[in-house]
């Protein structure tokens, strides 16, 4: 049996007395109190009084009591004295007594554990599982954060009121996803089918019908051509779009063979805010030419490096 929370004799000194919360020693201590008297602080130990009588048995009777709580004592201390200090193989106290604790001390709280930053040996790359390629994540740029579409690669940093209706824009983003809805398999037909849905989602109408730039005035084609891209023949056509509000921006649609499965079209645009507070328009080329196959950092591509027919 576990005995009471009370003073029992110290451990790790016998001539002081600690205290049992009933199931470990506190770092509560006291010194040993004389016999039949408890201490100034703290409780007393229960020690039984002497008897109320008259003559010599009374007193042979108080003698004895006394002898037999020092026998007790004595025998708590050496069974206890060649243990730990309330380490695992501590003995309990072998003395049964019971008495108020002191307050109890709150031990201060332990620190919360600080979340693990991201290690600077992370790849600075987006994956797009689904079509088997890894994306270069430029400076400035984040993994998209709050953004509803399912295939958006990459954002900017942060949002802005957008000029016309006030609802949130961002500077720019990137999105990867495979061409189903099209028997055409050409990467330069597909771009150019593309580029002007491309404009339209990104300047003029958003995705719930509101004109956050005011609509598209106009556009001119910038630049357009064969591009490698993860090994594969793909095609580029880039727009400069001018808004009603706003900059306006550049948009652009690249096409190539996926790399997995039955290397299905994979369409990836960029829309990229014109103006001082629009990210570099050479991030397109540095992101295009850092597309890799999944697991293969040495296959790249680039901007007028053509391997093969793109139509």
């Amino acid at each position: 049996m576990t005995p009471p929370p009370g003073w029992y004799p110290d451990p790790s000194a016998p001539h002081q007395e600690r205290w049992w919360d009933g199931t470990a020693w506190t770092q509560h201590r006291r010194a040993t109190a004389p016999l039949g008297f408890g201490p100034a602080e703290g409780p007393p130990v229960p020690y039984p009084p002497p008897e109320q009588s008259d003559g010599g048995r009374g007193k042979a009777v108080a003698l004895t009591t006394a002898a037999a709580v020092l026998v007790a004592a004595i025998v708590a201390g050496v069974l206890v004295l060649d243990e730990d200090d309330g380490g695992p193989g501590a003995r309990t106290p072998a003395v049964t007594a019971s008495a108020t604790g002191p307050s109890p001390v709150s031990d201060p709280p332990s620190p919360s554990p600080t979340p693990s930053e991201p290690s600077a040996d992370d790849p600075a790359v987006v994956e797009d599982q689904l079509n088997g390629v890894t994306f270069p994540l430029p400076d400035g740029w984040v993994r998209p954060r709050h953004v509803t579409e399912d295939d958006v690669m990459m954002t900017t940093d942060g949002t802005y009121d957008c000029p016309a209706d006030g609802s949130v824009c961002r500077h720019g983003l990137v999105v990867s996803r495979t061409v189903t809805a099209n028997a055409e398999s050409s990467p330069r037909v597909l771009a150019r089918q593309d580029i002007e849905d491309a404009a339209d989602d990104a300047y003029d109408r958003d995705v719930v019908g509101n004109r956050p730039f005011g609509g598209i005035e106009s556009h001119e084609e910038v630049a357009s051509g064969p591009v490698a891209v993860a090994g594969r023949a793909g095609y580029y056509v880039r727009w400069r779009v001018t808004t009603n509000k706003g900059p306006g921006g550049y948009v652009q649609s690249l096409v190539f063979p996926s790399t997995v499965g039955t290397e299905s079209p994979v369409l990836v645009r960029y829309v990229f805010d014109a103006g001082e507070d629009g990210p570099p328009l050479a991030d397109m080329d540095r992101i295009t030419k850092g597309i890799r196959p999944v697991g293969d950092a040495a296959t790249g591509g680039g901007v007028g490096s053509g391997i093969g027919p793109t139509d």
